[in-house]
């Protein structure tokens, strides 16, 4: 115990010594994206090597085939592989992706994911010939709670766990995350990220602890030693899994852009991003995702200076990289099936999604036969994956479900686990306005509860919950979960008073007081990407209902459900008290500890959430850190008030500059084309405009024979990630002239075009949508690095429609590559 918490106090002194730098983010950058290990400091590493592991790890080596240990290197989502492909290829690992369940089925019971795992573990040990049986393993986005899995306790998303300034109680959501992900029989979770976030714009801010890399590292070793344990004391035993920190590295300063580029010096680098890393990796972590990022022009998937000389030599990391969905694609010289630089950067493991992963094992192969991937790489890469195996214990443990707390459903939401999910929830909150003391709310108060977000549990939790993007959820998909307005009214009915439920604030008696709960819909990764921090610029419905009930004399608390700090001065002015209250996962009864005075006239709880972002006070302060030059915030990270605090804010400046709220991902919204580029028929067609929700915000197109309309972008744009991410092309339209021939939609490159089928979907009607899969193109040869034309709807006879949205995103409802 004294060492384990001298280990963690030299880890955190690296952290301190390393402050002054952070002033530093504007120094010049180095001409190449090449680190310098010596400039590192050495951690203090628990995860010693075990004579008798390592004795073990070799023996297994010496006997293994070539195959099986290029067969080690690769991980297939359970979307892309069936268990019968396990007993021909012996494959490391296999994990579900955001959208990817048993039976495709996203809200799949929990037994399934246990029978689903006993079956590709079965597959995996099945063999004849003497060589070793190696075990497979199963990754899962354990993110916040084991949140695949219906039923399961979700905690707040890490922007609020930030907020709580806790570690110990970090721990303990470590511990219930592992135990309820074991349950299901799953052994590794991907988690934590350790992204330390320099611009809110990112699309994965929520997944972020702070801006400030001293909260990150307090947090890191902790959230680690929860997972999988404390070493010396129950480390990886029974209720334990795998961790995986993620993202390294530098995942948080690429200006807001999912999988972009960290241009930034190495100083900044290893003393701001590398933070949560010098104390997540002495507590032991087993595993380390690099991140789909590059630093200064350099993938980080392929960057052997940071791979190896930093996380393998420099630091001693003695277990494995695993890389991210498909990433290993982007790395120069790359492709998804091929990669043999990602590998001899130091990359242990591939992780794969899609039809052709045989075609990365039968390259991967290759390479190692001829030595492009030297032998002494491929069985470091392999030794590395058997020694976390053993440590695990994946070769004693047995079948998924004979491990000690594998079918132990009973787990999933259990009432202990839920209690310190609501402790997570009243410590994570942020109270950043109280007028006129209108909280906490009396006792035997007469409440009006309003707002799209009161009773929306897939809205508070946010993305990665059940889906991949947090969408097409309902409260019934929550079983063991609770909305803010079921623990309002809970609440209420206890202090002696009621609540009345009205999303849009409607009432008859006015009300004592009203909570309005509003914010961002879900969103995961790069979907979230934004241009500005104005909470919703194009629907201003939110700010309306505030007003409404402003002026109709009604009190009113505003509680804000978001992924970042916003731009909200509007919102903020029409309400007498706002709550920050992030993602606060399934316990809505802990925001209602905070707000609801019981019969005492006491709540159950005090405010003691603190910012651990900078609050912006203007619309264009999308990067906003607490040591930057001019840090002029609304709100400096570390505010917070409390029910002992009696501040008036003042009315807050509602000036707006302006600034491009187009959605990156739109392609054409509201009439216009977005990002320079251009629509415009070519061939049999007459383009024109039309109304839908606007004045000439869609457009008619009336084909009198063969003819296209396309987009065309005046530089190539870049798709992979998007068709790595199994994004689709979404087309909002009505048919209003049936076709006399055939219709596609088409994408194109810098050299040829891809098409599909839609004629199908062309019937006269109202306005639907259809959503074709961007890997559709992308099968047929398409660079999606270099698009040219990310749109034409193409017919070869006459044909009427109107066009409302183009744009790329998550779909349930795609349809097949064919145009079934």
């Amino acid at each position: 115990m004294a060492l384990r918490f001298a280990t963690a106090g030299a880890a955190m002194a690296l952290i301190a010594g390393a402050m002054p730098a952070l002033a530093q983010q504007q120094a010049a950058l180095p001409a190449a994206a090449t680190a310098h290990p010596d400039q590192w400091p050495v951690l203090p590493m628990q995860l010693k090597q075990d004579p008798e592991v390592e004795a073990r790890v070799a023996a297994i080596l010496a006997k293994m085939s070539i195959e099986d240990k290029v067969g080690q290197l690769i991980q297939v989502d359970i979307a892309s592989i069936t268990p019968r492909d396990l007993e021909t290829y012996k494959l490391g690992s296999i994990l579900n992706g955001g959208n990817s369940a048993p039976n495709g089925d996203e809200f799949a019971p929990a037994p399934e994911w246990l029978k689903l795992f006993d079956a590709f573990y079965d597959a995996s040990v099945k063999r004849s010939d003497g060589r070793p049986v190696v075990p497979v393993i199963w990754g899962t986005d354990a993110v916040h709670g084991a949140n695949n899995i219906v039923g399961a306790t979700l905690f707040p998303h890490n922007i609020g766990l930030g907020a709580m300034r806790d570690p110990a109680l970090i721990k303990k959501i470590g511990a219930v995350t592992a135990l309820e992900t074991a349950a299901t029989g799953i052994d590794w979770s991907f988690a934590p990220t350790v992204a330390v976030v320099q611009d809110d714009r990112w699309g994965r801010t929520y997944e972020s602890y702070s801006e400030d890399p001293a909260i990150v590292a307090s947090y890191a070793g902790q959230m680690v030693e929860g997972i999988q344990g404390t070493i010396g004391q129950d480390f990886m035993k029974p209720g334990h899994v795998i961790s995986s920190v993620k993202h390294f590295l530098g995942d948080g300063g690429t200006g807001g852009h999912d999988q972009g580029d960290t241009r930034v010096s190495e100083t900044v680098l290893r003393d701001v991003h590398a933070a949560g890393y010098m104390t997540a990796l002495p507590a032991g972590a087993l595993t380390v995702m690099p991140s789909f990022s590059s630093w200064n022009g350099e993938k980080m998937t392929g960057n052997k200076s940071l791979l190896t000389g930093v996380l393998k030599d420099r630091w001693g990391f003695q277990g494995f990289t695993i890389g991210d969905w498909n990433a290993h694609g982007q790395v120069t010289g790359c492709t998804n099936e091929d990669c043999a630089p990602a590998i001899n950067a130091g990359l242990d493991m591939f992780m794969y999604s899609g039809p052709k992963w045989k075609e990365l094992y039968a390259n991967t192969l290759r390479e190692a036969k001829a030595g492009t991937i030297p032998a002494a790489r491929l069985d470091d890469a392999v030794r590395r994956i058997l020694r976390v195996k053993v440590i695990a214990g994946t070769f004693d443990n047995g079948r998924p479900s004979a491990r000690p707390m594998s079918g132990k459903f009973a787990l999933l939401g259990a009432p202990e686990h839920r209690a310190i999910a609501r402790q997570a929830v009243r410590e994570s909150l942020v109270l950043l306005k109280n007028n006129g003391n209108v909280l906490p709310v009396k006792p035997g108060a007469n409440i009006l509860v309003a707002g799209r977000g009161a009773d929306d549990i897939g809205q508070q939790a946010g993305g990665w919950s059940i889906t991949w993007q947090g969408t097409d959820v309902t409260n019934k998909n929550f079983p063991n979960g609770q909305s803010i307005w079921s623990g309002i009214d809970a609440a209420a009915r206890a202090a002696g008073g009621k609540a009345t439920l009205a999303v849009d604030g409607a009432f008859t008696a006015k009300p004592d007081v009203a909570i309005v709960v509003f914010g961002e819909t879900p969103y995961a990764e790069f979907t979230g990407d934004r241009p500005s921090l104005e909470y919703s610029p194009d629907d201003k419905s939110d700010l309306a209902l505030l007003k409404k009930l402003k002026a109709a004399g009604v009190p009113t608390v505003a509680v804000f459900l978001s992924g970042r700090p916003m731009w909200v001065n509007p919102e903020m002015n029409a309400a007498d008290a706002f709550v920050a209250a992030f993602l606060p996962g399934t316990e809505g009864g802990g925001v209602a500890d905070l707000l609801i005075a019981g019969k005492n006239g006491r709540p159950v709880a005090d405010f003691h959430g603190k910012l651990s972002f900078s609050w912006p006070k203007r619309i264009d302060q999308n990067v906003l850190n607490k040591r930057d030059p001019g840090y002029d915030p609304l709100f400096p990270i570390g505010f917070g008030m409390t029910y002992a605090d009696h501040t008036t804010l003042g009315r807050l400046d509602e000036t707006k500059p302006k600034v491009s709220a187009a959605d990156q991902n739109a392609l054409f919204v509201r009439g216009r084309v977005v990002g320079g580029a251009r629509i415009g028929p070519s061939g049999a067609v007459v383009q024109t405009r039309t109304d839908r929700r606007g004045q000439e915000d869609s457009l008619r197109l009336a084909y009198s024979g063969a003819g296209s309309v396309a987009i065309e972008q005046a530089t190539p744009i870049d798709l992979t990630r998007e068709t790595n991410g199994d994004l689709s092309l979404i087309v909002e339209y009505r048919v209003t002239a049936a076709p006399a021939g055939t219709g596609t939609l088409d994408v194109a490159d810098t050299a040829k075009t891809a098409t599909v089928p839609l004629t199908g979907a062309m019937r006269v009607g109202d306005w639907t949508s259809v959503a074709v899969p961007l890997r559709c193109f992308a099968n047929q040869g398409l660079t999606m690095g270099k698009v040219t034309k990310p749109f034409a709807l193409t017919s070869s006879a006459a044909l009427g429609v109107d066009v409302s949205t183009i744009r790329i995103g998550s779909a349930t409802n795609a349809i097949a590559c064919g145009g079934k």
